[in-house]
């Protein structure tokens, strides 16, 4: 029998696979793959082949993922376990004022509304109901990393394995949403997705570390104005890319 945590993990992380921003651009073109404002973005050409998807999947992984998804995520998580809905809400500010992510703010708006419409009956659980009237009156956007930590905090899920889930959902996601595109075989698309994930655990560990030590420093705990994510300048990513590159 599935543990009943393994089992709100798995309805958390559902959502984030096909359903992730990037994925809904992907599959939105019929025939190549554009990618549009977030491949310029991203320095990338189309994606038509192994070798381009490969190129934009570690793009994704280090500008996007690893420096912006997870660092949300993260901090949405620890808000919402402390009730802290006015720095929930700054949160989702300084999000919404991030160039790069402003390109896809509508698909990540839309699915974030829609899984906080569905955690709308957890009437007991404070933080849902006040992060969801904030989004009603406009106050806040509903980016789908905090709702997803949001999520995690209702369900009191460890930070590690909730992190890791969403790494690997929307990995997979990418990769099969492209295959389909690309024609990739089953072995193909989970060659590409064991290449990508070997990194997950050192960029979890390091993001959570140096979130917790920042905490305990009494800094803010979470995403800072300048610099959201703070896993860069470890060895696994020591040199650190402007937001553009």
């Amino acid at each position: 029998m599935m543990h009943p945590q393994q089992v709100a993990l798995n309805d958390a992380t559902e959502w984030v696979g096909e359903w992730h921003p990037l994925a809904e651009q992907l599959g939105s073109a019929s025939g190549l793959l554009e990618l549009a404002s977030v491949s310029r973005y991203l320095r990338l050409p189309l994606v038509e082949d192994v070798a381009s998807l490969k190129r934009f999947l570690h793009r994704y992984q280090r500008q996007i993922l690893a420096r912006f998804e997870l660092p949300a995520i993260f901090a949405s998580q620890r808000h919402s376990e402390r009730n802290e809905l006015r720095e929930l809400i700054a949160l989702d500010r300084r999000l919404a004022g991030r160039p790069l992510l402003s390109l896809f703010s509508g698909p990540s708006r839309r699915i974030g509304r829609w899984q906080l419409m569905k955690l709308r009956p957890l009437r007991d659980q404070r933080i849902v109901q006040r992060y969801l009237a904030a989004v009603e009156r406009g106050e806040a956007d509903g980016w789908h990393t905090l709702v997803y930590g949001l999520t995690l905090a209702v369900y009191s899920l460890p930070s590690r394995q909730g992190l890791a889930g969403y790494a690997h959902q929307v990995t997979r996601g990418l990769i099969y949403t492209a295959a389909r595109e690309l024609r990739l075989s089953e072995r193909d698309c989970r060659e590409i997705f064991d290449e990508f994930s070997n990194d997950f655990p050192a960029i979890i560990d390091r993001l959570i570390h140096e979130e917790l030590s920042r905490e305990q420093a009494h800094q803010f705990p979470g995403p800072c104005d300048n610099d959201l994510p703070l896993i860069y300048g470890s060895k696994l990513n020591s040199n650190r890319p402007d937001e553009s590159e």
